[in-house]
């Protein structure tokens, strides 16, 4: 089950409200992504805490561990994790993408070697939509082949970008098929498709809203390519996509890419930066990025963010989480993710207050003064 309210409109800038089978979500949100079914770093209750409405999980990864045999027990992901607000789980067509040369990609699906024990596999649109089934997903990703920026050193050719994208269209059918005789009762979504030409995108979205689903993604950016061509993507796409459906923006990005998202009429999106820089000592803040490896904050008393209401911030020290990081140890990381997944979640809340005040311009502006800044 799936609906959509559009509760207003700032330009091209959309807030909505989306109902899932497990809850709704204000919108626009971001979500935090749970490849294994876990975000990592992140208890369950902390990013309930910290206001995150849906997170996503992986089709790929959950299908070869723990496998569709205890996810099945379970009753799907939401039992399994612990989670009960809705979950989004990607097709897997970005992992096998990912592999390379060693999936090879037919009409019929992608055949590769598992990278978990080597087993010959066969990933299809009907595997996929089973695999999301077992899941139990609210939001179910088509199977899709992600069209690279470039290969072997050589961006893609319109001639590459439409066979990938049009391949993907017929995977779009049969996903809709498949998903329909299994009477999945979640919402499936389609993939725009089209590597950076603007006419095969448009392409793609007349195809895909033919088949009339409950919502649309876009997908193939953030795949390599320079940040100028993932935003003419951005400002192209979006607004021809279906007015009454959610619209998704995959893999995006930075806080900037974010509300030039939602400027251009984007929904909903979700990235690992938050959390993978985390990791690797790189902090978000509104008054800029923050590497908390650099020596000048081995004795800074001040937070990372003085404005962030984080658990992060309202306890802890830059020197102290300076001094984690250097260290190695685990504690760093999850401090860190908590505060960067909260920096996240509230940027899209304020977004979302500046829209309903009908204030999203003057936001966008004193965000990125702001940014500039400097922390």
């Amino acid at each position: 089950m799936l609906t959509f309210e559009l509760l207003a409109t700032d330009g091209l800038a959309r807030r909505g409200r989306l109902q899932l089978n497990h809850g709704s979500v204000e919108t626009p949100a971001f979500m935090p992504v749970g490849t294994y079914g876990t975000v990592k770093g992140v208890m369950p209750d902390a990013l309930v805490e910290m206001g995150a409405q849906i997170i996503l999980g992986n089709t790929f990864h959950l299908w070869l561990r723990p496998g569709l045999d205890v996810l099945r027990q379970f009753g799907g992901l939401h039992r399994f994790e612990n989670w009960q607000r809705p979950i989004l789980t990607d097709s897997g067509g970005f992992q096998v993408w990912s592999l390379g040369a060693s999936a090879k990609v037919t009409e019929q699906g992608v055949h590769f070697a598992s990278p978990v024990n080597g087993d010959k596999l066969l990933l299809t649109p009907e595997v996929s939509m089973q695999i999301q089934a077992v899941l139990n997903s609210d939001v179910v990703m088509q199977f899709d082949e992600c069209t690279a920026y470039e290969v072997d050193g050589r961006v893609t050719g319109e001639e590459a970008a439409r066979r990938s994208m049009q391949l993907s269209l017929r995977w779009a059918v049969r996903c809709r098929d498949e998903f329909a005789r299994l009477e999945n009762p979640n919402a499936l979504f389609g993939i725009v498709q089209g590597g950076m030409y603007e006419n095969l995108r448009a392409e793609s979205v007349d195809a895909l809203a033919e088949l009339d689903l409950p919502g649309y993604a876009i997908g193939g950016v953030s795949v390599g390519e320079p940040k100028a061509e993932m935003e003419r993507i951005v400002a192209h796409t979006p607004q021809r996509l279906p007015a009454g459906k959610p619209r998704y923006l995959m893999g995006v990005g930075t806080p900037e890419d974010l509300v030039y998202g939602v400027a251009h009429g984007v929904d909903l999106f979700d990235c690992v930066m938050p959390t993978r820089n985390a990791r690797n000592g790189h902090l978000f803040t509104r008054f800029g990025d923050l590497r908390i490896r650099n020596a000048r904050y081995k004795t800074d008393e001040r937070p990372l963010d003085s404005t962030c209401a984080c658990t992060t911030c309202r306890g802890f020290s830059r020197a102290y989480l300076h001094h984690l990081d250097r260290c190695g140890e685990m504690l760093g990381a999850m401090l860190a993710s908590v505060h960067n997944l909260h920096y996240y979640l509230n940027l899209m809340r304020e977004v979302r207050d500046a829209l309903d005040a009908g204030e999203f311009a003057t936001y966008r502006e004193r965000f990125a003064a702001d940014r500039a800044r400097g922390v």
